[in-house]
């Protein structure tokens, strides 16, 4: 069978004004490219949701998952910036719990490949991104022009918590597209993200 389904989320929070305490690494050690104490917890809501058939049939099981390379540097707007290690941490007890390794050979400028390779594949694949490469880059790669009632145009910088979810039943096919809300979190939202 040739079919696909593609699970894309963003990153899991990160130090800012609005969450408390700083970056910490696996090991506990601060680093402001790290997941915040509460994005260590959505890393493990995710892994719960998708890794242990919590979510029945709208947050299936990947076979496969992508993140961004935590390790390439990120020269995106002119400046020697480390590269972040959220995308990567988010999925990574998933990836431990299913016993899968996270593909991060993609980097952030690098989504015409990460997108072509994936539309490629068949399965469940799931992908964790940075959000506005998500809506700038790989969601138009992803669907070529085809209208999809509710594809957002903006992801919100507060929003950790939504699942965009397409399936298509043969490689080429027209995409069918939902947002999915789970609402693991306190706080979390059912406000489909916007235009």
């Amino acid at each position: 069978m040739s079919a696909l389904t593609l699970l894309i989320i963003r990153h899991a929070e990160k130090p800012n004004e609005n969450l408390p305490g700083p970056g910490l690494t696996e090991e506990g050690e601060p680093d402001d490219h790290s997941l915040v104490v509460r994005g260590w917890q959505r890393a493990g809501s995710w892994t719960a949701l998708f890794g242990a058939g919590l979510g029945g049939n709208d947050y299936p099981q990947p076979h496969m998952i992508y993140a961004v390379d935590p390790n390439q540097e990120n020269d995106q707007a002119g400046t020697d910036q480390l590269p972040s290690k959220r995308p990567f941490e988010t999925v990574k007890p998933l990836s431990d719990r299913l016993h899968l390794d996270t593909i991060t050979k993609w980097s952030l400028g690098q989504e015409t490949e990460l997108v072509a390779e994936i539309t490629a594949l068949t399965g469940v694949v799931l992908l964790c991104w940075e959000h506005k490469h998500i809506v700038d880059f790989i969601l138009p790669q992803l669907v070529h022009g085809q209208t999809l009632p509710g594809l957002p145009s903006k992801w919100n910088k507060e929003r950790f918590d939504v699942v965009l979810r397409f399936d298509r039943q043969t490689a080429g096919a027209p995409w069918s597209f939902r947002q999915l809300f789970p609402r693991l979190l306190s706080g979390d939202s059912d406000v489909p993200l916007g235009r």
